[in-house]
């Protein structure tokens, strides 16, 4: 249960590749001030699970949420699934975070990891790898799959970041359409953004309760904490044109999480729904992008 410690100037990163490949920790350290945590830290305990359950950030691999009965159409197949997280009764997030992952590389300031699929829930082999470089400005998290079947497979990538909620943490990002969402949080309906959820310009988060998938997202995103007087900006590549966003009530943590694809997005490709972020990955090829999150001070 080693944890991989990444440092740089004042920020300080811990990984945990048993656990998902998972971050254990996301903060600010300054010699004589208290952390200041950025992502919700890891309670000991959960590290012990092997998941990334309860950590502060695991990734999507091969595909993000959730799909609708674990039914997969792939060339005109139906594939089903079974559940993979006690109490949710669809598939959900893949399998990286529930599986460890291999160190390929790691130093002071950047580590690599490496997850091979076996088949074992997803029921096609692909090859997983997360980058982290972490700089004095912040962290920088690179995530692809690629495919190791012979025949074409649909996938997805995307992280799942917990940060942390104050009262007066704000949120602002720009967005086109929202999907709305059944009791299973399966998306019905895309709509244009009502008023109570734009983001365009800072809304606290405390405000809002949310678990809904997002489109047309320009991949830039602001966190603003004003008692701990930091700001987050995030940057993601043009991959992550979704974002999912859940901001639950009376939880001290919300996510904003950028996605390569709708929720249920294989099923609703094959409804012959457009601009969901489908992709069909033939042997071989490889999906990624990255993510950055650069902190200051307010």
């Amino acid at each position: 249960m080693d944890l991989l410690r990444l440092r740089a100037g004042r920020l300080a990163v811990d990984l945990a590749p048993h656990a998902g490949g998972s971050i254990a920790r996301f903060a600010i350290e300054e010699k004589g001030r208290l952390p200041i945590d950025l992502l919700r830290p890891t309670d000991p305990d959960a590290l012990t699970l092997g998941s990334g359950k309860d950590t502060a950030c695991y990734p999507l691999v091969p595909f993000s949420n959730r799909i609708a009965d674990g039914r997969l159409i792939v060339e005109g197949r139906d594939i089903y699934m079974r559940p993979n997280t006690p109490g949710f009764k669809h598939p959900i997030h893949g399998d990286g975070w529930h599986r460890p992952w291999l160190v390929e590389r790691s130093n002071d300031t950047d580590a690599d990891l490496l997850y091979v699929h076996d088949r074992q829930g997803w029921p096609f082999p692909y090859r997983a790898r997360q980058s982290f470089r972490l700089t004095e400005d912040g962290l920088t998290v690179g995530i692809s799959v690629q495919s190791t079947d012979p025949s074409p497979v649909p996938a997805g990538i995307g992280l799942h970041p917990y940060f942390v909620r104050d009262e007066d943490t704000t949120l602002a990002l720009n967005l086109k359409r929202v999907w709305l969402a059944d009791a299973d949080v399966l998306p019905t309906t895309r709509v244009d953004i009502p008023p109570r959820w734009d983001f365009s310009t800072p809304r606290k988060v405390s405000n809002t309760v949310l678990d809904n998938c997002f489109d047309g997202w320009d991949g830039q995103a602001v966190i603003t904490w004003p008692h701990r007087r930091v700001r987050m900006d995030i940057e993601a590549s043009p991959v992550f044109g979704h974002v999912v966003i859940y901001t639950p009530e009376a939880r001290p943590y919300f996510c904003v999480e950028p996605v390569s694809h709708a929720n249920n997005g294989f099923a609703l490709h094959a409804l012959g729904v457009e601009d969901v972020g489908y992709r069909l990955l033939a042997n071989g090829d490889r999906l990624s992008g990255e993510v950055a999150f650069r902190v200051s001070t307010l």
